[in-house]
């Protein structure tokens, strides 16, 4: 067919590379689920077992891909002019694909993310399911899954809420009305937070005031919570709670109000109307 090199490659050399590196690809899955299986239950971060089992299986296909080629004779030096050729089609189209591909060995490598972390990045936020080579599978909290190139993980700003553990803050404001005994305020919401399952113990719960608003005492609920991906029902479950405890204890929760002073003006002149033929 064509020469790449000293080698003469045919039909014949094509179809046993591609039976090659079928085989190989065949044992990289075999090996990606023995390492998965040996590192089950190892103490070790998802995160890490995930990058070794693709690791693994990268290797091994590229183990595949050199013995595919060095059996219908091609060296090192044409794979060399091989690569110059790809350079040039990644030139012309290919820079995209190879950006995402770059993108995802740097994320394998650095793990700015892994494997269930919670993120949001280019308006989407949800649960990273899966890292691939080219992309990254995002589920989000509606069971949606979203497609991300990984190079938006390198080039964009990324929030990782599970990047420094396994447990988050969140702030829940509310306001009560003028005249509210404050001291019951905060009673009030600390026994509530307290009493509530998935809100840590240690650090606790703190309720701060913050300050007199327009039309409001302002405070804040501040709490650590381990469930990363429920927290909205957490903060749900704490505005039921809150409005049930203020009305049993007659505290108000106000609404914005506004003094409107009208002022009335005497007329600066007067219509005089003439009845016809008077």
């Amino acid at each position: 067919m064509f020469e790449l090199g000293n080698s003469q490659i045919s039909l014949a050399s094509l179809f046993v590379v591609l039976l090659i590196l079928g085989g190989f690809f065949m044992i990289s899955r075999i090996i990606e689920r023995g390492v998965q299986t040996a590192l089950k239950n190892k103490a070790i971060d998802p995160g890490i077992k995930g990058s070794i089992e693709r690791f693994s299986r990268y290797l091994t296909v590229a183990v595949g891909a050199f013995i595919a080629l060095d059996t219908i004779g091609i060296s090192l030096s044409s794979i060399a002019a091989l690569g110059a050729i790809l350079m040039v089609g990644i030139g012309f189209g290919l820079q995209n694909i190879a950006q995402n591909f770059i993108s995802g060995i740097i994320i394998l490598l650095e793990r700015p993310i892994k494997q269930g972390d919670i993120v949001f990045v280019g308006g989407v936020s949800g649960r990273v399911r899966d890292i691939r080579v080219r992309s990254t599978v995002i589920e989000t909290r509606d069971d949606v899954a979203i497609i991300v190139p990984n190079s938006q993980f390198i080039a964009e700003q990324v929030i990782n809420e599970s990047f420094s553990g396994n447990k988050i803050r969140r702030i829940l404001k509310v306001g009560v009305a003028y005249g509210s005994e404050v001291e019951k305020v905060t009673g009030i919401l600390m026994k509530i937070a307290n009493e509530h399952e998935q809100i840590l113990k240690n650090p606790g719960p703190k309720v701060l005031f913050l300050d007199f608003g327009d039309s409001a005492l302002d405070f804040e609920l501040r709490f650590w919570a381990a469930e990363l991906w429920t927290t909205d029902v957490i903060l749900s479950d704490l505005r039921y709670a809150i409005d049930r405890e203020f009305r049993n204890e007659n505290i108000e929760i106000p609404f914005p109000q506004r003094d409107l002073h009208i002022r009335t003006c005497e007329p600066q002149f007067s219509l005089a109307y003439e009845q016809p033929g008077s």
